[in-house]
């Protein structure tokens, strides 16, 4: 019977196939930290789309931290799969609807702004998101002054973060207006340095302003479209500004503080130290840039640990709380390209992980331990030489080892949960919330 034993023999070879399990694909690994940062990033993706946050117990849909891990995985290059969908949610009509106002008919401008450059950054027109021309809402939140402000019975949340993103995005999408570009120059505190709050009494320059201002006015002034008056005004103010960043920078390790929480002199974080490593890049600050870069760099995750590629706030530990924000605003910092200027084009659509060295085992002859315990578990015991892996809860990085911190403050997400409404300020609401960390 040839037949009947080539189909069972058939039969067999199938049921193997169906029974074996499917291979996986090798992750791709890369030795870049910011591509490690990055595809780390987009592990976080929940349901591969989207990034939340949580407030008392409860998740919710962020949109400002889902375009901020978008941005990072533009400018390392990578992670374009989960970059696309990303896309896709958040130009959804009813998430733009829910981004960028609200039931109460209120408009948000740093939401437009940065909505609008996250869409102009993966390539596509900001004119049509979700049935909404973006520029177009933007551009009606610009008052006489210049300054673009929300329209909302809340109050206005815009500050200097929402002035720079609305410079950015409007310069790369053809023409920031003349008197947004001045009023943002305007701003400046007499050291050179921008605050984050406009039209205080007392004007306090910090550094995570002050980077997202230099990179406005830059953006600006290298577009020269607005006229040679006001670019050559755009140009001088953030010299000033990336003058007043390297006088700031910490002369021991590179980075930058939080100036709002800590003041002249506060200890360095990878937030701020993101955002004025990015500007400082961008204006040619060449060494500066390589020094905040390399503090960054100490800051990440290393082998051995779940997180590996992720980065951590400071030395004093990595807290996965806050570990999105932060990552995603260090990783424009590793890369230095201006939001002006980063996009998806060329880039790569797999999340690379973090290359580790296989570890090395050594053979040793195993030693038995006779026990009177219940047979649970193998009792024989092996003596070997091989380096151990450090133990759950610690990480390595190119500092050293750093300790897992707790999570933040109550108070601290609400006020990011706040701030994310604006837009412009979700790459604020880490250094916000991760100070809460260190108090």
């Amino acid at each position: 019977m040839p037949l009947r034993r080539t189909a069972v023999a058939v039969a067999v070879a199938l049921s193997a196939l169906v029974a074996a399990p499917a291979a996986q694909a090798a992750p791709v690994t890369t030795k870049s930290p910011a591509e490690a940062a990055a595809g780390w990033l987009s592990g976080r993706l929940v349901a591969g789309e989207r990034m939340e946050t949580e407030f008392n117990g409860v998740a919710y849909p962020d949109h400002g931290l889902t375009i901020d891990a978008l941005l990072a995985f533009d400018a390392a290059g990578v992670a374009q799969a989960g970059a696309g969908k990303a896309l896709s949610w958040l130009t959804a009509p009813a998430n733009v609807a829910a981004y960028t106002t609200d039931p109460s008919a209120s408009k948000y401008a740093g939401a437009h702004a940065k909505l609008a450059l996250a869409v102009l950054a993966q390539g596509g027109d900001p004119t049509s998101v979700g049935g909404v021309d973006l520029i177009a809402g933007l551009t009606a939140l610009r008052t006489a002054s210049g300054r673009f402000a929300d329209q909302s019975q809340w109050g206005d949340y815009s500050n200097t973060f929402t002035q720079s993103l609305a410079v950015i995005t409007l310069a790369r999408h053809g023409d920031a207006p003349a008197n947004a570009v001045t009023f943002l120059a305007g701003t400046a505190c007499p050291d050179g340095g921008f605050p984050l709050d406009i039209g205080k009494p007392t004007c306090t320059a910090q550094a995570d302003a002050t980077g997202m201002a230099v990179q406005a006015l830059l953006a600006a002034g290298n577009t020269d479209t607005a006229g040679d008056t006001v670019t050559d005004t755009a140009i001088a103010a953030a010299a000033k500004g990336l003058d007043w960043l390297v006088k700031r920078q910490d002369p021991a390790d590179g980075g930058f503080g939080d100036d709002a929480q800590g003041g002249p002199g506060a200890a360095s974080n990878a937030n701020s130290t993101g955002l004025a490593a990015q500007a400082l890049r961008v204006g040619g600050r060449t060494a500066a840039a390589d020094k905040a870069a390399g503090y960054l760099a100490g800051l990440q995750v290393g082998c051995g640990d779940p997180a590996a590629g992720a980065i951590a706030l400071d030395a004093k530990g990595f807290n996965p709380a806050i570990a999105v924000r932060v990552t995603s605003q260090a990783v424009l910092g590793l890369v230095g390209t201006g939001l002006a200027e980063i996009s998806s084009a060329g880039d790569k659509p797999a999340a690379p992980v973090l290359e580790c060295a296989e570890p090395t085992t050594t053979t040793t002859e195993p030693t038995t331990t006779t026990t009177t315990a219940p047979p649970v578990e193998d009792t024989t015991t092996t003596t070997t030489t091989t380096t151990t892996t450090p133990a759950a809860g610690f990480v390595v990085t190119g500092s050293g080892t750093l300790a897992r911190t707790g999570v933040e403050a109550g108070p601290a997400v609400l006020l990011g949960a706040l701030l994310v409404l604006t837009g412009g300020l979700a790459l604020v609401v880490a250094r916000r919330r991760a100070a809460a960390v260190r108090r």
